[in-house]
């Protein structure tokens, strides 16, 4: 099975860590990330950019807005992704609970959906060199 880890931060907690604590846990993370990513379990990672370069488009009765920033008001920030291939959820969850960032925010775990089998079920084509699981495309 296939599980999203998704890492909040919560900034505060973060900048008041003592000097080099946030470098050596990134240390850590990339560490437990290489160690997953050897074993087969890491299908891709990304960090995100920091907040303020983000921007949320809404689109309402026709007319779409651009906003900065996330649009939820929220203690804890998107900070990245880790996609992992899990025996099932116990084992996503122990896995993500070696994350350090748990300290500082949380990690949500949450299964992949087999975009394929969605596609099948709304009647969407599957285009010619797709990924036959297609589970890095989002609508």
């Amino acid at each position: 099975m296939r599980f999203v880890l998704t890492i909040y931060l919560d900034p505060t907690l973060l900048q008041a860590l003592p000097a080099g604590e946030s470098d050596a846990m990134m240390r850590d993370c990339l560490a437990h990330a290489d160690e997953l990513r050897q074993q087969g379990r890491l299908l891709d990672s990304q960090m995100l950019a920091e907040v303020p370069t983000a921007k949320t488009v809404r689109s309402r009765r026709g007319q779409v807005t651009v906003l900065d920033g996330p649009f939820a008001e929220a203690k804890e920030v998107l900070g990245g992704f880790n996609l992992i291939e899990a025996a099932d959820m116990a084992e996503a969850l122990a896995i993500a609970a070696k994350f350090p960032w748990t300290r500082v925010g949380s990690v949500e775990v949450r299964p992949v959906q087999d975009f394929a089998a969605v596609r099948e079920r709304v009647g969407a084509p599957c285009l010619p060199g797709a990924m036959a699981d297609a589970t890095s495309h989002f609508a």
